[in-house]
């Protein structure tokens, strides 16, 4: 059997109608017999294509309020019968049957009327597409003689394939579409299944009893965290929310894997913050971050924090990067990696000129933190799930426990280095002033040692600055690092038993110290 099977007719049914209508003129165009059900049928025939009802080719009305239609052996034998098999064509010609070469199809959405608050069970239940997934396996199934097609956006893909082979498909093509296709009616039955076992609609979405990701694999990385181990990228199938493999890699070397690790701590970053925001990474902590009224100063606050770490970091901007800004990261000692939302033009010629730098755009960015996201992470022979840290801490939820009320500017201080702290793996400790930070501490097995850190590191510009930990003082004299060298004001969870001997030990240094009642780890 040749390897290239041309498409003579084809079924269209599809509840995502992206793109349908040229889809439907295109084939016609290269003398394609079009099937098609219900409201595709009526698209199709508005934008004046050629189309045959199912009802009209199967000669069955129909029927239970289209919960029938596809579902007959002239369209499911159409598709299965096997084009190198001589018995199987002599019985599609017995019964006046004919070969259907490519099947067009997307699946009800059910997992959008799962998501939708409003939607009845009634409304859901109707939303389980039978046909359309009888029609994809069945058609993947029989990829040696039929194309599958199950998302608009390889329409394009699909025409150019035609284009190219006189109308016909290469075998390696519709194997890659039936792979698509299982993808999509595993997931869609993993959706259904979860929906089913769970106890309730809140559930079905949040920890289901089963869990069944779906990924798609999306390249090989040159190596893993180091050059012995081997590492590759997948894209998730299911994930609505900024991510970077939505980015443009405008600029240098391809991205490694702790370049992805690095840049996605960046992003958590740069989505928490509304203002103008810059931060610089190392190994996922940052070493410093700032806002101001403009990107350029931002950054400048930002790298000044910790120079020294600077070095080999990644920069995240949450603005578009102007020449201004361009000019002082262009300065900057040996950069891995920039993001931020687009680059204007003459910021970007100058900028490309460090072959080895990279440089990402992601416009989704500027759209903030997507709320109640799950976050997962693999154990040796399992995954633990939890809802990502996304609660906001704001001036008005802070309880004044020293005698000291902290100033205004204090305030302001204390709620930036408390939303800094909260990306900063633990144990730790972010000292900040005039909402750019100015020295941090993380990941010691000791809070002390990560408030000694964050001091040696801010130096003179401890004094007069503010403190945060992600976790609370269970002794006073974590606290007294901070004071000893000039520190005002405090912001920790609260919650120990050691509580009253911390509010002692600020209220002799004269400082202000206040509690969220929440911590922010981050392991």
């Amino acid at each position: 059997m040749s390897d290239f099977i041309k498409i003579n007719r084809a079924l269209i049914s599809v509840s995502d109608k992206t793109g349908i209508t040229k889809l439907g003129e295109k084939l016609n165009a290269m003398g394609v017999e079009i099937l098609s059900t219900g409201g595709t049928l009526k698209v199709l025939k508005d934008a004046g294509v050629p189309a045959i009802s199912v009802s009209t080719f199967t000669g069955s009305p129909e029927i239970l309020d289209g919960r029938v239609k596809t579902l007959h052996p002239k369209i499911h034998a159409g598709i299965l019968a096997r084009r190198d098999n001589e018995k199987d064509m002599d019985t599609l010609q017995e019964s006046d049957y004919k070969p259907i070469d490519l099947v067009v199809v997307n699946l009800y959405p059910f997992e959008q009327t799962v998501a939708n608050p409003d939607a009845s069970d009634e409304d859901i239940i109707e939303n389980i597409d039978i046909g359309g997934p009888s029609m994809l396996r069945s058609s993947a199934k029989n990829h040696v003689s039929v194309t599958v097609v199950v998302n608009p956006s390889d329409y394009k893909t699909l025409l150019k394939e035609m284009k190219e082979n006189e109308g016909a498909t290469s075998f390696e093509f519709r194997r890659n579409c039936a792979a698509k296709a299982f993808a999509l009616t595993s997931r869609y039955d993993t959706a259904i299944s979860r929906y089913f076992s769970a106890k309730s609609k809140e559930e079905a979405e949040m920890f289901p009893p089963k869990l069944d990701l779906d990924y798609t694999f999306r390249s090989e990385l040159r190596y893993g965290e180091n050059p012995h181990q081997k590492a590759s990228i997948y894209v998730s199938d299911e994930y609505k929310g900024p991510t970077l493999l939505d980015g443009n890699i405008l600029s240098g070397k391809e991205l490694s894997y702790n370049n992805y690790g690095d840049l996605d701590a960046c992003l958590d970053m740069l989505l928490d913050f509304q203002e103008p925001f810059a931060c610089v990474l190392k190994h996922a902590n940052p070493c410093g971050a700032a806002v101001a009224d403009s990107i350029t100063e931002a950054y400048k606050m930002a790298y000044e924090s910790d120079p020294l770490s600077a070095f080999g970091s990644i920069i995240g901007l949450n603005r578009e990067v102007d020449i201004e800004c361009a000019k002082l990261l262009h300065e900057t000692p040996f950069v891995e990696c920039m993001i931020a939302p687009s680059f204007t033009d003459e910021t970007f010629k100058l900028l490309k000129k460090k072959k080895t730098r990279r440089l990402l755009s992601l416009p989704q960015i500027s759209n903030g933190l997507p709320k109640d996201q799950m976050v997962y992470k693999s154990i040796r022979g399992g995954m633990l799930l939890q809802m990502q840290d996304d609660l906001e801490t704001n001036i008005d939820d802070l309880k004044v426990v020293t005698k000291r009320k902290p100033t205004p500017e204090e305030l302001k201080s204390l709620i930036f280095a408390w939303k800094v702290v909260k990306h900063t793996k633990s144990n730790a400790i972010v000292l900040a002033k005039d909402n750019a930070t100015v020295g941090i501490g993380m990941g010691q097995t000791s809070r002390v040692d990560s408030g000694f850190m964050a001091v040696k590191r801010a130096g003179d510009r401890a004094k007069g600055a503010v403190m945060a930990s992600d976790a609370f003082y269970p002794m006073p004299d974590g606290i007294e690092v901070g004071t000893d060298v000039g520190v005002t004001a405090i912001i920790q969870p609260g919650g120990s038993k050691g509580d009253e001997l911390a509010i002692e030990a600020a209220d002799k240094a004269g400082a202000a110290m206040v509690f969220t009642g929440h911590r922010h780890f981050k392991h």
